[in-house]
């Protein structure tokens, strides 16, 4: 039996709009009562601890795992000596009980998405090497698309869309 909760994507290229509208959309669906994970993948390294904090000092003494814990939130940072990035399933199994997974980036990972388009980048579109675009979000003007198409302000509108398509039941408290 399966137990990892449904997972949708937002993809789209830097500067688009895709952390602004993940941000938007767990607060869409947290406000619905539902419990929402998130994975980012970053293209470059990353700090969550910085020099002099008892954390970064742990892990620069070679520590392979350091866990930040407080009453509040608790963090596990996990240096990989040497180890290859780990693949997107692995890092799914790690992320615990919740009714969905956004994902932001994994751009040519297989697993439904939206992609969010900023026209005045002037970046080609992705849904046409991807089947995997069910539905684009558009922050300036949408040219003609046989995809289902919401501005990126349609939060509601994008959050009904991503619950119909996963198959999420109603939250347990709204």
């Amino acid at each position: 039996m399966n137990n990892t909760p449904p997972i949708f994507g937002i993809i789209g290229w830097k500067d688009s709009g895709k952390t602004t509208l993940v941000e938007r959309l767990i607060e869409e669906f947290t406000i619905r009562g539902y419990t929402v994970s998130d994975i980012k993948h970053a293209h470059h390294s990353f700090e969550i601890d910085h020099k002099f904090r008892d954390s970064y000092k742990f892990r620069s003494a070679g520590a392979r795992r350091t866990a930040i814990v407080s009453r509040n939130r608790w963090a596990m940072i996990h240096e990989l000596r040497n180890e290859n990035e780990p693949s997107l399933d692995e890092v799914i199994e790690h992320v615990g009980a919740c009714d969905l997974i956004l994902i932001e980036g994994y751009k040519w990972a297989k697993f439904d998405k939206i992609e969010v388009r900023n026209s005045s980048l002037g970046k080609s579109n992705l849904s046409p090497q991807d089947e995997n675009i069910i539905a684009i979000a558009y922050q300036n003007q949408m040219e003609e698309n046989p995809l289902p198409t919401f501005h990126t302000d349609d939060i509601s509108g994008i959050a009904d869309f991503i619950k119909d398509h996963v198959g999420l039941k109603q939250a347990a408290h709204p």
